[in-house]
């Protein structure tokens, strides 16, 4: 054991055992852990669980480890052993270490504190570990709503600007009806829009603890009261609205809450593929695409092709969503694993879902600021597949019939020759009729919905 070590032999067993990954612990996690015991302490001290002078260090030893002072401390990896025990005595065995600090006695000294009967009265891994993931991941969960809040925003501000700029629609990759390169990229806000009305939701059901239920939800070894002592303080250091579980044993069982916050995520990182890949597409180009928008350029794309520029922002997009979508289905089988009164693989649910959280958080807004925010229009691409898309005659068929308009077609294909010409000549419509209904006003009137 290092001599400047806050961690003990539990821990030490762990880092030995589980040489895995070096992945770190998720900041956020250790906070909520440090956050919870801290609610222990003061709930068992009113209680009388606790005495006072020990009550007294160990809330200045978990206060300091929820503002990040022992961030260097958490040596377990990310693999352990099941059900996080590993790192909770990780996170015990610092706070006594630190708490005998403040009392004046050696580190070690667990005669005089000691890191099970103490820091961890009325507690258990099985209550205390989905506890602080599941606040951690509300915690997680406040950042990933601003990011998306931001890049929704993005998306309004850039359709506000292209609000009346008709474009060709496309279905199936063909051409359809016309539309406004504003009303995709509202649909695009809109949709990240409807993902953040889900989330309440979600974060309603992580916010139902199973703290208070110690080993198989019963809370055995607590004082009573304890249960609904230590969540009201844990509410009260949080400022989340925290509550006990309505069925411990269910909490205990079952780790759906992170399964359901997974679930939220999986559902956006599906929608920002697909933003993704429509940006992607297009940008593409400029000779052999779509070549509709104009992306910024934020680097250069080819060590080999001079002048090349890649949607690089865009394709780290997708890069980041697919790695949420792996966190996802590792999440679900972490979930599925439970067995009778406790789900032992929540160390790495936990872990992939404050992950996914995390990336997302972190790079939403960098691609609202590098792609969506300086995105432009390509106004003589925009105008020429727009006039030269064939469904805009799907306008005609109500005058002229689906078959008519179906062999107009065929013949303008053949004849390479626009169908307005078609229409004129062989005195199907007069000019200001094909104007009327194939004209600059007219199209941008199809693009707008009909009520």
């Amino acid at each position: 054991m290092p001599d400047s070590a806050y961690w003990g032999i539990q821990s030490l067993r762990a880092r030995e055992n589980f040489p895995v990954s070096g992945l770190a612990t998720s900041p956020l996690l250790i906070r909520a852990y440090a956050l919870l015991k801290l609610a222990g302490v003061r709930a068992n001290v009113v209680l009388g669980g606790l005495d006072g002078e020990r009550g007294g260090a160990l809330a200045q030893a978990a206060q300091e480890m929820a503002d990040g002072k022992f961030a260097g401390e958490f040596v377990v990896d990310v693999f352990q052993a099941g059900a996080g025990t590993s790192f909770h005595m990780n996170v015990n065995e610092v706070l006594t270490n630190r708490a005998l600090e403040i009392l004046g006695k050696p580190r070690g000294d667990y005669a005089t504190l000691s890191p099970n009967d103490h820091v961890n009265r009325g507690q258990s891994t099985n209550d205390t570990y989905p506890s602080a993931a599941q606040v951690a991941t509300l915690f997680a969960l406040q950042g990933v709503r601003g990011a998306v809040e931001g890049l929704a925003a993005s998306f309004r501000a850039k359709a506000d600007e292209y609000g009346r700029t008709p474009k060709a629609g496309r279905t199936h990759l063909k051409d359809a009806m016309p539309v406004t390169l504003g009303a995709e990229l509202a649909a695009y806000a809109s949709v990240l829009e409807h993902l953040l009305e889900t989330l309440p939701s979600v974060e309603r059901v992580l916010a139902e603890l199973p703290l208070g239920g110690s080993a198989v939800g019963s809370g055995v070894n607590s004082v009573p009261g304890f249960r609904s002592r230590v969540v009201a303080e844990y509410a009260k250091l949080t400022g989340l609205p925290l509550r006990p579980a309505r069925d411990p044993f269910e909490t205990m069982q079952s780790r759906w809450p992170l399964g359901a916050a997974s679930g939220w995520l999986r559902s956006l990182a599906l929608e920002l593929v697909r933003i993704a890949n429509d940006l992607r597409l297009l940008a593409s180009g400029p000779a052999t695409g779509f070549d509709e928008i104009r992306l910024p350029e934020i680097q250069p794309g080819s060590s080999i092709m001079p002048a090349k520029v890649n949607p690089s922002a865009a394709e780290c997009l997708d890069m980041v969503a697919f790695h949420v979508l792996g966190a996802d289905a590792a999440t679900a089988y972490a979930v599925q694993a439970g067995q009778l009164e406790i789900n032992v693989m929540m160390p790495l649910a936990a872990y992939e879902v404050l992950f996914a959280a995390e990336i997302l958080t972190n790079y939403l807004p960098v691609f609202a600021r590098t792609c969506v925010d300086g995105l432009s229009a390509n106004p003589v691409r925009l105008e020429r597949y727009l006039l030269e898309s064939a469904a805009l005659a799907t306008v005609l068929t109500p005058k002229l019939g689906y078959l008519k308009v179906a062999e107009l077609l065929h013949e303008a294909e053949r004849t390479h020759r626009p169908i307005q010409e078609l229409l004129v000549e062989q005195r199907l419509l007069t000019r200001d009729e094909v104007d009327a209904l194939l004209g600059p006003a007219a199209l941008l009137a199809l693009t707008r919905p009909v009520e």
